[in-house]
């Protein structure tokens, strides 16, 4: 039972064939049967799991398992105090009320790669680095809280799934584990 860590690049759709000729998984991992574990948006970068194991996948996706995953989030402004501890306390969104475990600024990532295109840059506005965890992930979740809080969100990379991290892997990179981990 393979687990695969993948640190998926910007514009790759998390799934393997694409019939409007988008990059997918299918470029970048050539291991059969095998499956995402979770979604990362086409717009999103970083850490990406994928196996054969159903009982893996459950317990990733899974908003009950409360499975930790940790994003770096590039944002528009300077993030107060108030709007971090908004995100904790939970926004309201269309689908329902959002919260984040823990929501604080941090310093851009070191290490962190280049990304083609880059963002769009703006003198008169600055940007800053959020790290927000959550244990839920409903579609572009982080994106909308953000932007909830009056932080639009610049780029959003996912740096880490439970105990598994990008740690090592460069965009388009991937990592084969072996063993039991349900």
């Amino acid at each position: 039972m393979p687990l695969i860590l993948f640190n998926k690049p910007y514009h790759v759709l998390c799934q393997f064939r694409d019939n409007d000729g988008r990059a997918t998984l299918a470029d970048f991992i050539d291991v059969p049967d095998v499956y995402p574990a979770g979604r990362l948006d086409y717009d999103s970068e970083g850490l990406l799991l994928l196996t054969d194991d159903g009982k893996l996948q459950a317990r990733i996706t899974q908003p009950r398992s409360k499975t930790a995953k940790t994003y770096w989030v590039q944002v528009e402004g300077a993030p107060t105090e108030q709007q971090l501890q908004r995100l904790v306390r939970g926004v309201e969104l269309k689908d329902g009320k959002a919260k984040a475990v823990s929501a604080r600024r941090i310093e851009e990532p070191a290490g962190l790669w280049e990304r083609d295109p880059p963002i769009r840059y703006r003198a008169s506005i600055p940007d800053s680095w959020v790290e927000i965890v959550l244990t839920e992930g409903r579609n572009r979740q982080v994106r909308r809280m953000t932007a909830a809080v009056g932080l639009p969100t610049l780029r959003l990379i996912r740096a880490s799934i439970g105990p598994w991290s990008l740690e090592g892997l460069q965009p388009g990179e991937s990592r084969k584990l072996k063993g039991q981990f349900t």
